[in-house]
């Protein structure tokens, strides 16, 4: 059993801790938060000892490895600080919202080879995953186009919308390492645009949008089109096709059960789609702490590793760019 502590016990970190303690590979060493009630009541739905600082769990003998979910702009500071206690890491995504800091933790982590995985839980997923398989086994022959589809149920509260680094940092970004993922093939080109349309002066006062499209284009013309939104009103939706030469693969919305229902001046009424991310993503949490586990005990680079997080950052910064000078931006114009 990998002895994992987790660092924050927000909502993300409180679903981690619970599929720790309940994973049948893993065995919840701890868990730390700078706000006590939340490690408290982490603890108590589970089971697992606070410890009172992250050096704590550092220097902890009964910890192996460690997973950070606390809030974005300690995420650098607290993987560099893992590494340095030899302790493997799964960091939630984004690494940092500034690039140049993700380079320098880059740099401080250089030549490691304790296991680091970044969260981008999606690449776990068995539809989106299944995606993958068929295209890298030649099922739709030459793969032209990766079209991702992400759209939240609803508007985060503001007070999350203001620390977010703004819906290309923070909600796109895991479908930039999702085209990443498919494609196969890192995108030269980025074009961006965005609009407000779900809550206009909202949007205005943060400087942010909520509704954009993103065209990414390889050296080879392999195209990647993301589109996002803040808001669905039908739910959250999650789809992600790969179109090739010979056919395409498609990876759909995920709902309760698949029953669907037709009758006098009605068809195919079916049960709403799964709430949000951790309802549609659940297995997909569970395969990625499988992943980690089978990265720490095989002494081996996470499938997902700290580059990955670095480059789907530079994709965001790429983008951002674009739709501030409203032109295609080559990715080699981010450093």
């Amino acid at each position: 059993m990998l002895r994992i502590a987790v660092l924050g016990c927000g909502r993300i970190g409180a679903m981690h801790a619970a599929n720790i303690a309940s994973h049948r590979r893993t065995q919840l060493a701890a868990v730390q938060d700078i706000n006590i009630a939340a490690a408290e009541a982490v603890a108590a739905a589970t089971g697992a000892r606070i410890m009172h600082s992250a050096a704590d769990i550092f220097s902890s003998a009964d910890v192996d490895a460690v997973l950070i979910a606390t809030a974005t702009d300690t995420h650098a500071d607290l993987l560099e600080q893992a590494v340095a206690a030899g302790k493997p890491v799964l960091c939630e995504k984004p690494i940092d919202l500034s690039l140049a800091r993700v380079n320098r933790c880059a740099e401080v982590i250089r030549g490691t080879s304790i296991p680091i995985q970044i969260g981008f839980v999606r690449r776990f997923d068995p539809g989106h995953k299944a995606v993958y398989d068929a295209v890298r086994a030649g099922e739709i022959g030459e793969l032209h186009q990766v079209i991702i589809t992400s759209r939240d149920p609803g508007l985060a509260p503001q007070a999350y919308l203001k620390v977010s680094g703004g819906i290309l940092r923070d909600m796109t970004i895991h479908d930039f390492d999702m085209a990443r993922f498919i494609l196969g093939e890192e995108p030269t080109s980025v074009l961006a645009v965005g609009s407000r349309l779900v809550a206009p002066m909202l949007m205005e006062s943060l400087g942010d949008h909520d509704t954009i499209t993103v065209v990414m284009t390889t050296a080879s013309g392999k195209q990647a089109i993301i589109t996002n939104s803040r808001e669905a009103a039908y739910g959250y939706d999650q789809r992600v096709e790969a179109f090739g030469s010979k056919g395409m693969a498609i990876s759909k919305n995920r709902r309760p059960n698949h029953m669907s229902l037709s009758g006098k001046g009605f068809s195919d009424r079916a049960a709403p789609l799964l709430h949000f991310f951790i309802e549609r993503y659940q297995e997909a949490f569970s395969a990625e702490i499988d992943a980690f586990v089978e990265a720490v005990e095989a002494n081996r680079p996470a499938v997902v590793g700290f580059e990955d997080g670095r480059q789907a950052l530079v994709l965001a910064e790429a983008a951002i760019r674009s739709m501030s000078e409203g032109r295609a931006i080559k990715v080699s114009e981010i450093s």
